[in-house]
């Protein structure tokens, strides 16, 4: 492990990332440090990192002595030369930065933060381009993943689960672009939604017993609504005893009840174009592992029929997400990605959708940047070729104090129709408490 006062385990404030030393200076003793390094295979170990620590600190010490140097500067100088060795350089502190939640690199002199909702530009940048793009190389070759001209386009995650996008020219025209939606430390509770006014604590209990009852569950949302978060949070609701297969883009959920779990992870094809596995490929995949629930990270296409089918073969309590901008929305983005993948009738698709989706939940991102869940229906079945939703509960907006909206999720006085997955359970129907 490396030693407390390294880059690794600090929290550094975005004060701290202003440049405290000359970057001639970090260049020189970078320089050193790395042919040094380079020189010896006794940096390659599972002590390597904390070896190439020692060495840097050991190098700006001895520079000290000659050129004066503050605390702050050999403690900065220190970090600032470890991070372009062995983390992510100018990126590092903001990694390590557990009030920052998301990092938008937009180009090597353009960096973007996201703290506590609202979205700043920082006073840090790359040295130069190629250096953001020996980042970026750095990143999705420690999870196999390639990028380059020919594929432009990748997502991948750190090391800690942080799920990163990378964009390169000629796709993007200001240069390598990247975005980094940081892993919490502690995945996030109903609890912590609770406290923060994204749900009550009736509408989270009534929640809680449809996943336990095995109701298939679908949540849609805009880009940052926080649909991967709540799908973590009902994925801990599954009992302890039952067998999941979780399968994302990029590995980010965070089950920590299940003991039974195996998580499936798609991989991009090669330079030479073969050995893609995609989430459709891992769906099918993965009804032979024999799993009781199978959890999706997130349909965009084709795979949207693979996952209804599941669903609707005995995987009841099936979990899963995607990109809309209300549940009426969601259930015709389903019904496009279906029709992508497959020539049915739409009457066809919808039968499909109503008999494998129970619930749809809704998220968005308000105006003050908060993110609250602002609907959940029951699915119904077909009337008349249109899809039925029983709404249950709709967000109201009351007033807006300081900036701050106020509202809550409303119960509309309709109850469920389909109770029978709840007596399955060993639940009464009418134990359930919508307010």
């Amino acid at each position: 492990m490396i030693k407390s006062g390294s880059c690794i385990n600090c929290c550094w404030s975005i004060t701290e990332v202003l440049k405290l030393v000359d970057e001639q200076i970090v260049e020189e003793l970078r320089s050193r440090v790395h042919d040094i390094v380079t020189a010896s295979p006794s940096f390659d170990g599972e002590d390597g990192d904390e070896k190439v620590y020692d060495l840097v600190e050991k190098h700006v010490l001895f520079y000290s002595k000659e050129h004066y140097l503050t605390a702050s500067q050999k403690q900065w100088l220190i970090k600032r030369i470890y991070a372009t060795l062995r983390g992510l350089d100018v990126l590092q502190p903001l990694l390590d930065n557990p009030a920052i939640t998301e990092i938008m690199i937009n180009s090597h002199e353009e960096i973007f933060i996201e703290q506590e909702g609202q979205i700043s530009q920082v006073p840090v940048r790359f040295e130069s381009e190629e250096k953001l793009d020996q980042i970026i190389k750095r990143i999705v070759g420690k999870v196999n993943r390639v990028v380059n001209e020919s594929t432009p386009i990748v997502d991948a995650r750190l090391l800690d689960g942080s799920r990163v996008n990378v964009v390169l020219p000629p796709i993007s025209l200001k240069g390598p672009t990247m975005t980094i939606r940081k892993f919490p430390e502690r995945p996030l509770m109903i609890e912590d939604l609770i406290k923060w006014g994204a749900i009550s604590k009736e509408v989270a209990d009534f929640l809680q017993q449809l996943v336990i009852a095995k109701y298939n569950i679908f949540i849609g949302g805009g880009t940052g609504s926080g649909k991967t978060t709540f799908l973590n949070v009902l994925s801990n609701f599954i009992p302890k005893d039952e067998r999941i297969i979780t399968i994302e883009d990029s590995a980010e959920l965070q089950i920590k009840n299940v003991p039974n779990l195996v998580s499936m992870e798609t991989r991009n094809s090669n330079t030479e174009g073969k050995g893609e596995i995609t989430i459709r490929d891992l769906i099918k995949t993965s009804l032979r592992m024999r799993p009781d629930r199978i959890v999706v990270g997130e349909v965009r296409g084709p795979e949207a029929l693979d996952m209804l089918q599941a669903m609707n073969t005995g995987h009841d309590g099936s979990l899963s997400t995607g990109h809309a901008n209300s549940i009426a929305d969601m259930i015709s983005r389903l019904e496009t990605m279906v029709l992508s993948g497959a020539s049915l009738p739409v009457p066809v698709i919808r039968y499909q959708i109503s008999s494998a989706i129970d619930i749809m939940v809704h998220l968005g991102r308000l105006r003050d940047k908060s993110r609250k869940v602002l609907g959940i229906s029951e699915v119904l079945g077909v009337t008349d070729g249109e899809i039925q939703l029983n709404p249950l509960y709709q967000f109201e907006e009351y007033d807006e104090v300081n900036g701050r909206i106020v509202g809550r999720l409303v119960h509309t006085g309709n109850k469920l129709h389909n109770e029978l997955k709840l007596r399955s359970a060993g639940i009464r129907p009418n134990s359930l408490k919508y307010e």
